[in-house]
């Protein structure tokens, strides 16, 4: 039987030749090389933000389904690692791309004062954005780095990416579970809902904030006719 370094090398030298499979071969051989190390495995799995969570929570789906480790358990350590792996693109955003947008910014185009309106907005709807942005595949990985660009506060990002992570890594680990040596299919199943899913939640956030706006307007007009009145 090959080790997981010889593994590797195999896998490298295909991809290499041009065999499009190989980085997916890899990612595999990485998971199970995780799965000796249980659910601190899976943890470490997802903190790799390039290995996609549609692939490493339906296995864990179908470890539990064999008795290799409970359901509470491979749901914790999936949504934990599902929120260190953004945690790290959140630092990258916040001491990389915080200084070179405040230096370099004005070449693109980008003034302090947008900084600022971003910085102002994060603090008031950051935790939404934070936790919409799970469930919209293509952003949920990219929806960090600007979290950091805007400070966001570390505790509020966390929190939010947990909840959101929570019932995201349930499923994806149960239907695991239930379609069993089927794992692979989970994928494509919940690939069809997430972005519907992703997408009513952002449009009631933006009706949300249409209707606080419109509040606000009528607020500040009632004032204006009562002082025009009190003269």
């Amino acid at each position: 039987m090959l080790t997981f370094a010889e593994k590797t090398k195999c896998i490298i030298h295909k991809y290499e030749k041009g065999e499009v499979m190989a980085i997916e071969e890899l990612v595999m051989s990485w998971i199970e090389a995780f799965k000796s190390l249980s659910y601190f495995g899976i943890f470490l799995a997802l903190c790799i933000e390039f290995i996609p969570a549609e692939i490493v929570l339906p296995l864990a789906g179908y470890w539990v389904s064999k008795g290799d480790m409970t359901l509470f358990g491979a749901v914790l350590a999936g949504s934990l690692g599902g929120v260190a792996g953004p945690l790290t693109l959140y630092w990258i955003g916040r001491y990389g791309g915080r200084p070179f947008l405040e230096r370099f910014g004005k070449y693109l185009f980008i003034k302090p004062e947008a900084l600022d309106k971003s910085d102002e907005f994060f603090k008031k709807h950051g935790g939404f954005v934070a936790f919409s942005g799970r469930f919209l595949p293509g952003i949920r990985t990219l929806i960090s780095i600007p979290c950091g660009i805007a400070k966001m506060n570390v505790w509020v990002f966390s929190f939010y990416t947990f909840i959101a992570m929570l019932p995201i890594t349930f499923v994806y680990v149960y239907l695991g579970v239930k379609l069993g040596e089927n794992w692979k299919e989970v994928g494509s199943i919940l690939d069809q809902y997430m972005l519907p899913i992703g997408i009513a939640i952002l449009a009631l956030f933006l009706l949300y904030l249409l209707i606080k706006k419109r509040k606000k307007r009528t607020h500040s007009e009632q004032l204006s006719v009562f002082f025009k009145n009190k003269r």
